[in-house]
This record gives structure tokens, sequence and C-alpha cells, in this order.
């Protein structure tokens, strides 16, 4: 799964979109209901790290893939939505296979 700029994209897009429902459905919660703000917090960064990490890892699978602008727009508003990296997942790991498939060919 590293091996590919979508792979790792793919990967860092899963642990992202987990932060994320951390986020939403635990330290959320936590916080306003418990009043437990510091959950908030360390989930917060978590979540705002890992979300930083993938719009770098996007740009660099966009422009190694040829992404047109479309494509970068649908993968970043995946990114917004809660499951969003989940159900664009499918889509990535078909196209990694596609380019792995076509490495292989080239190779020979």
């Amino acid at each position: 799964m590293l091996e590919t700029a979508i792979g790792r994209l793919r990967l860092i897009g899963m642990a992202e979109g987990i932060s994320f429902l951390v986020l939403l459905g635990v330290a959320m919660p936590l916080k306003y209901v418990w009043g437990m703000a510091l959950a908030v917090k360390v989930a917060g960064w978590l979540h705002g790290i890992l979300f930083m990490v993938l719009l770098g890892l996007m740009a660099g699978a966009g422009r190694e893939m040829g992404w047109s602008a479309p494509r970068y727009l649908m993968v970043f508003v995946a990114s917004l939505i809660p499951f969003g990296p989940f159900v664009i997942d499918g889509r990535l790991k078909k196209e990694d296979e596609a380019y792995r498939e076509a490495g292989a060919e080239r190779n020979r």
C-alpha cells in the first residue's frame, strides 16, 4: 500500500477519516456533555495534523496520476464529509490497482 502515492494517500485518508469520526462522535460529546474539553483539544490536533498530511499527499498523488481539477475537488470534498474518505477509498483503490498493473506491463 505504501509503494505508490495513491496507496499512501489511502492510508492517511483512512486515519484522517477515523480521527474525524472520533472527534465528532467521541470528543465532542465528552466536551459538551461531560465538560471534558481536553478530549476535543487532543482529537482536534490529531485530526488537524492528519488533514494537513492528507492535503500534501493528495497534491502529490494528483501530480503523479495527472488528475484533473474536478478529480482533485472530488477527493478534497470527500475529505470534508464524515465517512467521505471511506466512500472515496474504493475509487482510489481501483485507480491504484490500474496504475500498478500498468507499471507491471511497462516493466515486462
